[in-house]
């Protein structure tokens, strides 16, 4: 029997973790999509003086950006799932990157909201794939971790949007700044054409990241019907929870820097900071969010049950915003709605979840693109309440009302609709695997 020498060396199984760099690029899009949408937010008290328009104006204009966008969601999740992510993508981005330099040209309140219900169609397909790519490159024990970082890069592009759109502005004039940040995707997307492919087809996967990413049981179902996810109580556990938060966060995005800039009477430049420190605290929130789940099914939690007490921690954290209307401290309303942000993105995290916990991947995409077309219905409705609520009373304290409400109804339906997170039903009676 020959025995190896001392100074043999033995193979050391060489593991890659190739998803994590798929990770980033969803992060960095999901930042780029976010300072497309956050410019006219940002410039919104700037931008009346110079074009004209009133709080019920931009709401339009708002409005017709999450119409769109609603439209879109539906669209892009049934054509991600069917052109596969990486066309569905390249695709998008292409779209809503040309869509988002189009404001540069516009000259009124009416050529505004043509331009963001361009916008909306383009951005749509961001969330939709987005959730696709990481049921694609990860097993279920970090997905949420995983769409908590991607996620992240919303509250990334809400911090971009103050240093870089005042710098635009200044340099290049507003027009300047739209076309700036919208020409941001056409750079991620030579990243995206070199860097993505399916896990069993990517040259940069190892068999051990591979088995790991596949370590669940294989899908059965390879091909689900619209008509088939439609009436399942886990779709509509989804899309009610989005309807009612996502127009809670659809809220900060377009209308914290003029509540800010309008209360405490700053300009662009000194509404950089606290803009930046209310986006900071959020993304941070989102992590840990994405993060709690995992500590709770080492220590014997269920996933439905990890999910859910992570899903109402977040919602208690959202309740103390109901006093910023009341504070005349900078920096006590900043920390609130910091708070509150973080504690959205940590409920956004484990709700984006829902559907890769409990439909196959050939269905995530379709799911979510229903999902959040609730969302943007509500973030609609929201919109236009808010403008006239705000014309009206010249007072936010019944839009942080429902703030700080929105969440724990919101679990109080999931529950309700979906009490076990346990994969859904089909007509047929078969699971999905």
């Amino acid at each position: 029997m020959s025995t190896a020498s001392p100074t043999t060396q033995i193979p050391i199984p060489h593991q890659t973790n190739y998803r994590w760099k798929i990770c980033a690029l969803l992060f960095f899009v999901t930042l780029i999509a976010y300072v497309d949408r956050g410019v006219i937010g940002y410039l919104e008290k700037y931008l009346e003086g110079v074009v004209g328009w009133n709080s019920i104006q931009y709401s339009y204009m708002t409005a017709a950006f999450q119409t769109a966008y609603a439209i879109g969601l539906v669209c892009a999740g049934w054509l991600t799932d069917r052109l596969g992510t990486r066309r569905g993508f390249a695709i998008a981005i292409v779209l809503w990157s040309i869509a988002a330099m189009l404001p540069g040209a516009a000259n009124s309140a009416l050529t505004f909201g043509v331009a963001m219900f361009l916008l909306g169609l383009g951005e749509a397909a961001n969330f939709p794939a987005c959730i696709k790519t990481v049921a694609e490159w990860f097993p279920r024990k970090q997905r949420a971790l995983a769409t908590a970082i991607f996620n992240s890069g919303s509250n990334a592009g809400n911090i971009v949007v103050p240093l870089v759109v005042p710098f635009l502005t200044y340099r290049l004039g507003w027009r300047g700044a739209f076309v700036g940040t919208g020409a941001l995707g056409f750079v991620w997307l030579g990243f995206w054409l070199r860097m993505y492919a399916k896990p069993e087809q990517h040259r940069g996967v190892s068999p051990e990241e591979l088995a790991f990413i596949q370590s669940e049981p294989e899908e059965k179902v390879k091909s689900v019907p619209f008509r088939s996810i439609l009436p399942l109580r886990e779709t509509w556990a989804f899309s009610v929870g989005k309807f009612l938060t996502d127009a809670i966060w659809w809220f900060y995005l377009f209308w914290l820097p003029r509540y800010l800039q309008g209360t405490f009477h700053l300009n662009l430049k000194q509404s950089e900071l606290p803009v930046i420190m209310v986006y900071v605290i959020s993304c941070a929130g989102g992590i840990v969010g994405g993060w709690l789940p995992s500590p709770l099914l080492r220590h014997g939690f269920s996933q439905n049950a990890s999910r859910k007490i992570t899903l109402l921690i977040c919602a208690l954290a959202v309740v103390p915003v109901i006093y910023a209307p009341f504070s005349n401290s900078l920096l006590v309303v900043v920390l609130l709605i910091g708070l509150a942000t973080a504690a959205h993105q940590g409920f956004s995290a484990n709700l984006f979840t829902i559907p890769s916990d409990v439909f196959p991947k050939s269905a995530v995409a379709t799911v979510v693109g229903f999902g959040g077309m609730a969302g943007a219905v509500g973030g609609v409705l929201f919109q236009l309440a808010t403008g006239r609520i705000v014309h009206a009373t010249n007072s936010y304290i019944p839009i942080f009302a429902m703030a700080c409400s929105a969440y724990l109804v919101a679990l109080f339906f999931i529950q309700i609709l979906a009490p076990r997170l346990t994969p859904a039903k089909i007509k047929s009676g078969h699971r999905y695997a």
